[in-house]
């Protein structure tokens, strides 16, 4: 069967029993990007009614739209069993008996658009806004009706929508053949799409809807029409991102499934909201990642890329200084880059820092961030820096620490002699049985990332044992991947000319780093300064996070 274009159409209106932030997180958080996961579906929209002030289960004040590339993927097990247990949560289906919902299929028709018109969907268009009028007609029996509807808004109708100012687009669907059933009548929907600001109680809007061909057609072809106006309210993505209505009381822990998705709402201004979940990169690999801090869906993102052999947990104690210190104005991502976990088998390329650079895009794709600010370590610092050289449009501030712009000769050698000690130890997972790089290599790597006195300290040796127990616990045959990406590198004829925001850090007592990331700051830009942290090593957000959290802040502030 060839493809058939087309739409999900979903109107919904929860019952008093349901809080609306509780409605918001479970439709934000968890069935939409549920949907955009699956790769055919296109895009996403909620829209909100503003044909009120009263709404009720004939007159929902919600609304939602999906763009589908096939309407037969709609029919196969890979959507139909999202909505069935065991795929379906137990949260969903509870929530589902408290909200009235009408879904719809619609094959798509014809499509008008004006020349310069761009998708809402794309990440760039984020904070954009939008007006929805959605008019329904069912028509008079009798031949011919469908094609004189039609003609009417190829010749007339949509020529004049046109003038009016504001338009962007209108798509003409019919229900689809996925939901044609015998003896009810087909259902004829128009989407217009306009600007915030438009002419739709204007002239122009008043003579295209005033001439005689419209009223002919008002007369003899429909027998009933519905119409709605609608503002853009939310723009759905594959990964969970809606902070603000998990920083309303009424909302709850929740998780799916599988596990793989956690919400943690916000208990007080000290515990402001988070989410765990993850995303899939195009060569399939899932990254999980933390998303928390300011309910704020416009707040600044910061983005915390880890060194290898970790996760983000090394992070942990920075942001809750970062935050305290920003008064919690900022969004913190954190995630697990490749090579923590093992790879699926048909991920083979190379982990290159260019693939490092793509994930930190994928990421921010997939959280509809148009820009975000860096802050790495080691090779998170590597990763950091090419991602704002390389698409500084993306990057409103970067910080890289601990890390080199051009990977040392030595490398290739001194990483693959550390990979045979973990093979020599054969260490095994106590869960998963899976190879990982062990106690041996676990123990050598973090007495060289740590300060000697750092160990001393009853406060912070419980974290360092921390770090020890992540770099055990990491994937043997992710290491073995990701060290690739120090192999081979140089950023250095690339820095000359960049003009970003930015910083370097480094622990004092990293080796030559400290010297070497000053002939970075040197080579990157007029301006770029570098910070060194006393009493720290490698990673000095472990050893010392409040006094990083406080650079952190001067900077990206100042």
């Amino acid at each position: 069967m060839a493809p058939t274009t087309g739409i999900l159409y979903v109107t919904m209106q929860p019952k008093p029993s349901l809080p609306l932030a509780q409605f918001h997180d479970w439709y934000n958080n968890e069935h939409g990007p549920t949907r955009l996961r699956l790769p055919w579906c296109l895009n996403g929209f909620r829209y909100r009614a503003n044909d009120g002030p009263e709404f009720s289960a004939t007159k929902p004040e919600w609304m939602a739209v999906y763009d589908i590339e096939d309407m037969n993927w709609l029919t196969q097990d890979v959507y139909t069993r999202l909505r069935k247990p065991p795929v379906q949560s137990q949260r969903e289906r509870d929530t589902m008996k408290q909200i009235n919902i009408d879904r719809k299929f619609y094959d798509l028709l014809t499509e008008w658009k004006t020349d310069d018109f761009e998708k809402l969907e794309k990440v760039e268009n984020e904070g954009k806004k939008s007006v929805l009028v959605a008019v329904r007609l069912t028509l008079h029996d009798g031949e011919g009706k469908e094609e004189e509807l039609r003609k009417w808004y190829r010749e007339e109708h949509v020529p004049m929508l046109q003038k009016v100012p504001g338009w962007r687009r209108t798509r003409q669907f019919v229900t689809s053949y996925l939901d044609v059933a015998d003896g009810k009548p087909k259902e004829y929907l128009s989407l217009h799409e306009y600007a915030p600001e438009n002419g739709l109680a204007g002239p122009e809007f008043k003579a295209a809807v005033s001439t005689p061909w419209n009223a002919e057609i008002s007369k003899t072809v429909v027998q009933e029409k519905k119409r709605r106006t609608y503002d853009l309210y939310y723009k759905f993505g594959p990964a969970p991102r809606d902070l603000e209505s998990l920083s309303d009381p009424s909302t709850h822990q929740a998780a799916s499934t599988d596990s793989l998705t956690k919400a943690f709402p916000s208990t007080s201004e000290d515990s402001p909201a988070a989410i765990e979940s993850y995303i899939t990169t195009p060569d399939g690999v899932h990254l999980p990642y933390r998303l928390e801090g300011s309910p704020n869906p416009h707040a600044p993102l910061l983005v915390c890329i880890n060194s290898i052999l970790v996760n983000h947990h090394i992070w942990d104690d920075f942001v809750s200084h970062f935050l305290c210190l920003t008064n919690n104005t900022y969004r913190i991502l954190r995630f697990n880059t490749r090579g923590r976990s093992s790879l699926p088998s048909n991920s083979t390329s190379p982990i290159t820092l260019e693939t490092l650079t793509t994930d930190i895009l994928t990421l921010l794709d997939a959280l509809r961030v148009p820009s975000a600010s860096l802050i790495g370590v080691s090779l998170g610092g590597a990763t950091a820096l090419n991602t704002a050289l390389a698409h500084p449009h993306r990057i409103s501030a970067l910080i890289a620490c601990d890390t080199n712009a051009v990977a040392p000769a030595a490398n290739p050698k001194a990483w693959n002699d550390r990979i045979a000690v973990s093979e020599k130890q054969a260490a095994l997972s106590s869960t998963t049985s899976e190879p990982v790089v062990g106690s041996e290599l676990a123990d050598m790597t973090t007495k060289r990332w740590f300060v000697p006195q750092s160990y001393d300290n009853p406060d912070l040796a419980p974290r360092l044992d921390e770090v020890r127990k992540m770099v055990e616990g990491n994937s043997l045959d992710g290491f073995r991947k990701s060290v690739n990406a120090l192999f081979a590198y140089d950023m250095r004829d690339k820095m000359a000319g960049f003009e970003g925001k930015a910083a370097f850090l480094v622990g004092k007592e990293d080796g030559v780093l400290p010297k070497t990331m000053a002939e970075m700051a040197r080579g990157l830009g007029k301006g770029v300064g570098l910070e060194v942290v006393e009493g720290a090593g490698h990673l000095p957000m472990v050893e010392k996070p409040r006094e990083v959290a406080e650079f952190v802040e001067k900077f990206l502030e100042g």
